[in-house]
C-alpha cells in the first residue's frame, strides 16, 4: 500500500479497529436474515508527508450508492452552519447575480439553497441519487457524478469555470486526492476561490475522536498535509479559520498560485500551531490508540453497569460515527436497545453490525429510558435542547467522546 498523496510505501499504523461493515449501509428488516460484509478499520501513517489515511478496501461507488441515508439537512444546527457561510462568502467574494458556485457533495441542497435564494447561479455535484433527486426537488440545478480532473475539465468547456467552488466534508471522502484537487484547479476561475471544510486531525487526536474514523474517509487532514497537495496543483491557501463543527474542523479558503488573494495571518498562526503540538514527528502519531481503547472500555463499563443494574439505555442519532463506536465496543441491542434518528430515511432500519433498530421520536416518550447516549457528540447541546422533556422522567444525557460525561 502507497500513501494516496506521495506515493511512498505505507508502513506506520496509527489506528486499528479491526473490521466493521460500512458505517451508512444500514440494513431492511429482510437483511438480517443473511449476513453482513465487514471490512478492515485501520489507519496509517505517511512518514514522508504526513497523511493519516485508510486503504481504499470498498471501492468509492460502493460506500456513495443510490441507497446512501445521509442527509444534509436534518440538522438544524448544520443548516445554520451552512446559511451563515453563504453570508459570509457572499459578502467577503462580493458575489451576484454573475457569478457562479459550485458545490461539490452538495448532498441534498442544504447549502445551496441559500445561495439559490440570493439570486446567484448555482449548480450542484453529488453521486448519490437519492440526496440529488431531494436537491433537484427544491430547484436546485444538480449533476449526479463523482467530481475529478474529467468531470472538472467538461463542465469548464460546457459551461464555464465557477468563481466560487465549495467543498463542505468531501476532500476526506476521495480516494483519489490528487485527481479531486487538479480538478479543483480546472474548475476555478482565475481568480475565483475554492473553500474546503473538513475535520482536523489536531482535534480528532486531542479530543479522542476516534469514532469519526469510518471507511468512508480515506484520508484525515492538518493544514500541513492539506497545503502539500493544494500546492502540487498550482492552488495555494490565504486564509484559513478553525470551527467547532464536527469537534473541531478547518476551513481553508484557496486560489490559484498567481492569483490576487493576500494570505492572511491566520495561515501562518496555524502552521506553528500544528508544527508546536509536535505534527511534523512521527512521534505524535504512534500513541492514538491507546486514547480510543480507553473511550471504548468507558464506554462499555458503563453500559454493562446499567445492565447489571437494570436501567435502560438507548442512543439517538444514528450517525456514521456512532456506528464506529458501537461496533468497535461491541455493542448489541441487549445494552443499546434502540436508536432515535430524525431521518425518516433511516427509521424502521437496522444499524449496520450492531444490528441496533432505528426507531422515531415517539418511542422515547412511551419507554421513558433511564439514559440516552447522544452518538452525535458533536450535536450534544442541540440534541439535549431538543429533548429536555426526558427530564420529566428523571432520564439522562451521555456522551463517550472525549471522555464519559453524564448530564
Amino acid at each position: 500500500m502507497k500513501c494516496r498523496l506521495c506515493a511512498t510505501p505505507l508502513h506506520h499504523t496509527f489506528l486499528d479497529l479491526g473490521s466493521a461493515p460500512p458505517s451508512n449501509a444500514f440494513l431492511s428488516a429482510s437483511d438480517l436474515q443473511a449476513p453482513e460484509t465487514y471490512f478492515p478499520l485501520r489507519l496509517y501513517t505517511c512518514h514522508h508527508c504526513h497523511l493519516v489515511q485508510v486503504d481504499e478496501v470498498q471501492r468509492h461507488d460502493a460506500l456513495f450508492s443510490s441507497s446512501y441515508v445521509y442527509f444534509s439537512s436534518y440538522s438544524r444546527s448544520w443548516l445554520a452552519h451552512a446559511e451563515r457561510y453563504v453570508d459570509q462568502a457572499v459578502a467577503r467574494l462580493q458575489l451576484n447575480t454573475s457569478s457562479l458556485v459550485l458545490e461539490i457533495a452538495s448532498n441534498d441542497g442544504y447549502l445551496l439553497q441559500y445561495v439559490q435564494a440570493r439570486g446567484i447561479r448555482c449548480i450542484g455535484v453529488e453521486p448519490t441519487a437519492s440526496t440529488a433527486e431531494a436537491a433537484r426537488a427544491r430547484g436546485i440545478e444538480t449533476l449526479e457524478q463523482f467530481f475529478g480532473q474529467r468531470f472538472a475539465q467538461d463542465f469548464s468547456a460546457q459551461v464555464r469555470q465557477a468563481d466560487l467552488v465549495v467543498g463542505n466534508n468531501v476532500l476526506a471522502h476521495v480516494p483519489d486526492v490528487n485527481d479531486f484537487v487538479a480538478g479543483l484547479a480546472t474548475v476555478l476561475a482565475p481568480e475565483g476561490v475554492v473553500s474546503l471544510e473538513f475535520p482536523h486531525l489536531l482535534q480528532l487526536v486531542q479530543q479522542r475522536q476516534f469514532d469519526t474514523v469510518y471507511h468512508e474517509h480515506f484520508s484525515y487532514f492538518c493544514l500541513h498535509t492539506a497545503a502539500q497537495v493544494l500546492a502540487h496543483h498550482g492552488l495555494r491557501i490565504w486564509d484559513v479559520e478553525e470551527l467547532p463543527t464536527h469537534g473541531g474542523s478547518l476551513r481553508l479558503w484557496a486560489c490559484h498560485t498567481g492569483a490576487r488573494h493576500a494570505q492572511t495571518p491566520a495561515v501562518a498562526a496555524l502552521q506553528a500551531k500544528e508544527a508546536a503540538a509536535g505534527m511534523h514527528d512521527m512521534g505524535w502519531y504512534e500513541n492514538f490508540q491507546t486514547q480510543a481503547d480507553a473511550v471504548k472500555n468507558d464506554f462499555l463499563a458503563f453500559l454493562l453497569s446499567c445492565k447489571r443494574q437494570g436501567q435502560q439505555v438507548v442512543g439517538y442519532g444514528a450517525a456514521a460515527k456512532g456506528n464506529t463506536l458501537l461496533n468497535y465496543a461491541g455493542i448489541r441491542p441487549d445494552l443499546l436497545a434502540y436508536v432515535v434518528d430524525a431521518s425518516p430515511h433511516k427509521q424502521g432500519r437496522y444499524l449496520p453490525g450492531s444490528r441496533i433498530p432505528v426507531v422515531n421520536e415517539a418511542h422515547l416518550r412511551a419507554t421513558q429510558p433511564d439514559f440516552i447516549v447522544i452518538l452525535p457528540w458533536n450535536l450534544r447541546d442541540e440534541i439535549m435542547e431538543q429533548l429536555s422533556y426526558v427530564r420529566e422522567w428523571g432520564g439522562k444525557f451521555v456522551t463517550a467522546v472525549p471522555l464519559l460525561e453524564i448530564s
